[in-house]
């Protein structure tokens, strides 16, 4: 099994990262995690998560008082999915970001 595991930067500032965690077997995704992170006041929080937990791919939309809201991703495969997980959060960080602040 092949383990990937690395931190991102999406910015110079280094307030904003994507933490990476996926299993490969034989070239084929068999679980992982895509998290946006964002430092804010100082404190890192998860502001976004794609993962494979409780069996399936899905999108998780982290709240600043702790709610989760889980959305299924609709993928035939986890490479799909893991990919798509990639490229949304290179993409929307910043909505994301945006978000996340204004709630209240």
């Amino acid at each position: 099994m092949q383990e990937i595991d690395y931190i991102f930067f999406l910015t110079s500032e280094m307030t904003d990262r994507l933490r990476v965690q996926a299993n490969k077997e034989k070239g084929v995704i068999i679980e992982f995690v895509v998290q946006y992170e964002a430092l804010i006041s100082g404190q890192w929080y998860p502001v976004i998560r794609y993962d494979t937990a409780h069996g399936f791919a899905h999108k998780d939309i982290m709240t600043k008082k702790g709610r989760i809201v889980k959305q299924p991703l609709h993928f035939e495969t986890y490479n799909l999915a893991f990919t798509y997980a990639s490229m949304d959060l290179k993409t929307n960080w910043q909505r994301y970001r945006s978000d996340f602040e204004k709630e209240t």
